[in-house]
């Protein structure tokens, strides 16, 4: 990415996530006569830390490269980030993923305890659906993205891919069939390499796929539109989590703001842990032209979007 490439994408990452911050934090002044002022501390806590709004982005940027407006899209846009929050607050609790550090600060349970940072996640995912609900317009546009994020955010999506994810921690071993040593390790590999795709397209991916998805209904975009932003975002939702693994091999817990090298600790399936850093880094720039190429209908119009996908195999947290 060219310097003035980047310095175009922070500039529009900048003036969306403060359109994004400011609707937050609207959406999250509940009314104390109605909403135990704690829960609401707890909600506002995750949702409204530092953050790289990533999802927001897509949704916006998907909706601009459809030719809408962006203020259309965004309480899809906010809709999503309390989604993505929520999913933060539940996979950082000691039956998750047992983090205590989330984008530089203790997590949600370590400040409010674990029943209410359990019901702090509930809360704002009931609040994504009202918020798409009640504010995206016209009404069939509003029933078909509360779909759309539930289909992502449910069993076959985010929440069935966490709960691949803990069980393939206890998955250590794959019958080889009396093969030699050299087949068994290399069946081994691939068995392991499908399974972390298939964790990876449902726990990362399903959300940014259909955050592009939601930015490209709010935007009255074609179904081969849709299907074009389909396609980048399965590639780059793959790359971003092939980044996140290699982040955690060689990151840095203080651009992080978590943890690092604390996956194989915990014995999770890893793209490093499978293929070696070369390998994965390798992977990940393939999965980026991918996404560029399936971006080639929109023509100039895209360029945002091609710019992010390249940044997410760039990024350093």
């Amino acid at each position: 990415m060219t310097t003035s490439a980047a310095n175009t994408l922070e500039a529009v990452w900048s003036s969306h996530r403060r359109h994004v911050d400011d609707a937050l934090r609207r959406y999250l002044d509940l009314p104390a006569e109605h909403c135990p002022q704690r829960l609401a501390e707890a909600m506002r806590y995750s949702v409204l830390a530092p953050g790289k709004r990533l999802r927001p982005l897509l949704v916006l940027l998907a909706n601009e490269t459809c030719g809408g407006d962006p203020q259309r899209a965004l309480p899809a846009a906010c809709a999503v980030e309390m989604v993505h929050a929520y999913s933060l607050i539940h996979d950082d609790l000691p039956a998750m993923d047992d983090d205590d550090l989330r984008r530089g600060r203790p997590t949600n349970h370590k400040v409010f305890g674990e029943a209410l940072a359990i019901l702090a996640g509930d809360a704002l995912l009931t609040l994504a659906f009202e918020v798409l609900a009640r504010d995206v317009r016209p009404a069939d546009v509003a029933a078909a993205c509360c779909a759309r994020l539930a289909e992502a955010a449910g069993a076959c999506g985010m929440v069935g891919g966490q709960a691949a994810d803990l069980e393939a921690e206890q998955q250590t071993t794959v019958a080889g069939g009396g093969a030699d040593s050299e087949t068994v390790d290399a069946q081994r590999t691939g068995v392991r390499l499908r399974m972390l795709e298939s964790i990876h397209r449902r726990k990362t991916g399903a959300l940014l796929s259909a955050s592009l998805d939601l930015g490209a209904l709010t935007a009255g975009a074609s179904a081969e539109q849709r299907q074009s932003l389909q396609n980048y975002g399965t590639a780059i939702g793959l790359a971003f989590q092939i980044v996140d693994d290699l982040l955690d091999v060689c990151g840095d817990t203080a651009k992080m703001g978590k943890r690092v090298r604390k996956d194989a600790g915990h014995g999770k399936l890893t793209y490093p842990g499978l293929l070696g850093v070369e390998e994965s880094r390798r992977r990940a720039a393939a999965l980026v032209e991918q996404a560029v190429a399936a971006l080639a209908p929109f023509g100039s119009a895209a360029s945002r979007l091609e710019e992010l996908a390249r940044f997410i195999v760039q990024r350093d947290h």
